[in-house]
């Protein structure tokens, strides 16, 4: 049973280790890239904010997978 800062040790090595992956990282770049080519390609339609809206959900949930490494 770990405790006090063991256990915070391990917590930062698992996000770390959740961060570094392959396929966090390729999920997060993508979700960033899709963001940017919103804005860079400008916000016209109720669609472009329908794909902004689903871009920045995206990275969000690839953001929480970070946060609940603590957890696991």
């Amino acid at each position: 049973m770990l405790i006090g800062n063991e256990r915070e040790g391990v917590a930062g090595r698992s996000r770390l280790s959740r961060a570094l992956s392959v396929k966090w990282l390729g999920q997060t770049v993508a979700s960033l890239c899709w963001i940017g080519s919103m804005l860079a390609y400008g916000i016209e339609s109720s669609g472009d904010w329908l794909q902004l809206c689903a871009a920045s959900a995206w990275l969000l949930a690839n953001l929480a997978v970070l946060v609940s490494a603590e957890a696991d």
